[in-house]
């Protein structure tokens, strides 16, 4: 059978093969590109689905938990010497997370930047500091998010932390589909500093409500004249015009012309 898996907190969800029946939630040791690690079952994967990132090796045991805890207690440490280390070298990046590998040989730290950044001189003293292998790896601010958790202006948890599966992308095509897109930038983005996650939530249905709606800025023709469109209201299925006269009015979809 066919699993998502997370391995590391910042990645996303990947699929992984299993010969036996797992639960939701069991932790289990997964053979990743660089080592076996544990990971955490997120839920079943379709049949249909092909592209398969490693191999389920077996169920996670007491002792595997326990290295994984007592890896997962040295992250306070790590974190704070490699951005000492970042700031030492005067490096524009933001250092995020770190994870130690099972077998303890290697430690891979996140950060998040805003360019490319040359850390090879980073990793060599990281590498010489810990003795251990060292992986750099960048995320977004999505995924930065995700890991720090926290609310949005809805009051809820932050999507991406209460969902848990791989983020849909969110477009500008969504919030103008939803006629939120002239509110600007800043409330419809979360703390992040990107399109909010709720939007690809009704994206599909204002879609449909939408078709076959002129345009705004576009010209129609009314029974009381031509016009231009100045606002669509999708959930009611009228638009606003505004005539040549200067008079504003609400026109039914099913009476545009």
């Amino acid at each position: 059978m066919k699993y998502l898996i997370t391995v590391y907190p910042w990645e996303n969800p990947k699929l992984y093969f299993s010969e036996s029946e797992l639960a939701k939630d069991e932790k289990v040791i997964v053979a990743t590109e660089y080592s076996n690690e544990l990971g955490i079952v997120e839920k079943a994967a379709e049949d249909s689905v092909e592209e398969i990132n490693g191999k389920i090796l077996r169920i996670a045991t007491e002792r595997d938990r326990e290295v994984y805890d007592n890896y997962q207690k040295e992250k306070k440490g790590l974190i704070k010497t490699c951005r000492e280390m970042v700031k030492a070298a005067g490096l524009q990046m933001k250092v995020i997370d770190a994870m130690v590998g099972l077998d303890g040989k290697q430690i891979i730290f996140a950060f998040t930047s805003d360019g490319r950044i040359d850390f090879r001189q980073l990793v060599k003293d990281l590498s010489g500091k810990f003795k251990r292998s060292i992986r750099m790896q960048q995320i977004g601010s999505r995924d930065e998010a995700r890991r720090l958790g926290g609310y949005g202006i809805c009051g809820q948890e932050l999507c991406c932390v209460k969902f848990t599966g791989s983020m849909q992308s969110i477009t500008t095509e969504m919030a103008r589909s939803q006629q939120i897109a002239h509110r600007g930038s800043d409330r419809i983005s979360g703390l992040c500093g990107r399109l909010m996650c709720c939007l690809a939530y009704e994206a599909q249905q204002y879609r449909e409500m939408i078709s076959g709606m002129p345009e705004i800025g576009s010209e129609i023709k009314t029974a009381e004249g031509r016009g231009t469109v100045m606002e669509i209201n999708a959930i009611a299925q009228e638009v606003k015009i505004k005539l040549e006269n200067g008079k504003y009015l609400s026109v039914k979809k099913e009476d545009i012309k």
